[in-house]
């Protein structure tokens, strides 16, 4: 049985680590001191890096770890990460096997151009943990989505579109604790709505005891995020309101 444990870094930054009680892989470490503390001190060995974008706070432990764990690193093809071993595009099967795992690579330009996510679902060969899983960077956050540094507002949509298309059961594994800036930007954009005022109170009391809000799942944020729900009037029309012009279709 999987196990899967935010290590918290820098400010904000969650790397998360996959393991099985012997094994364990890392996403986006981007400071390796603290994987190197939770591997030692629960005798895991580290057996893959999966890397989603090519910002430091992703990849700056790529180094340290690939030389001390002598492992292999994946990552995106179009996106400027060094020390790669497998440089993966939209659709790549990644097997790792001392978990038992297997994921799928989805292009979610927007954030960076070369952006990927990792999906495991029930349909990919390998998968052994009950519920879908989404590691998805700093595309999509729990009631937001990530800055556009390079990418477009049609990309990121195009991006947002293919995570809507997930199972609604799929849990998101985000990277950062980004929850409740959020969800007071998105109170402004729909504060009638009532599953985000109720989120809001579960996210305060989370955080009041210092408790991550991750991971989120796609039927929540399908509910509450103003990202996911573009298409939606009453975010369109707050959009519209803001902008103070009608938005194209």
């Amino acid at each position: 049985m999987l196990s899967i444990i935010p290590i918290p870094a820098f400010n904000d930054n969650y790397l998360w680590l996959i393991a099985n009680g012997e094994n364990a892989v890392i996403v986006d470490p981007g400071d390796p001191t603290p994987v190197i503390r939770y591997l030692e001190e629960n005798g895991l060995s580290l057996s893959a890096i999966l890397i989603t974008h090519h910002h430091a706070d992703h990849t700056g432990g790529i180094e340290t770890l690939k030389m001390r764990y002598q492992c292999p690193v994946y990552g995106p093809e179009n996106d400027p990460v060094s020390g790669l071993d497998y440089s993966l595009e939209e659709g790549a099967q990644v097997k790792i096997e001392p978990l038992g795992i297997a994921f799928r690579v989805i292009a979610v330009p927007g954030h960076t151009l070369g952006h990927i996510a990792y999906y495991s679902g029930s349909e990919d060969q390998g998968f052994d943990h009950a519920t879908p899983l989404l590691f998805c960077g700093d595309t999509l956050f729990s009631g937001g989505c990530g800055r556009l540094f390079e990418g477009t507002p049609t990309q990121m949509w195009g991006s947002m579109l293919k995570i809507r298309d997930l199972p609604a059961s799929t849990q998101v594994f985000a990277a950062h604790e980004y929850t409740q800036s959020n969800l007071n930007f998105a109170l402004a954009v729909e504060p009638q709505n009532q599953d985000l005022i109720e989120y809001d109170r579960q996210v305060k009391s989370l955080r009041s005891s210092n408790k991550p809000t991750l991971p989120s799942n796609l039927a929540l944020e399908a509910k509450i995020n103003p990202f996911l729900r573009a298409d939606i009037s009453s975010v369109k029309e707050a959009a519209e309101s803001r902008a103070n012009q009608p938005l194209l279709q």
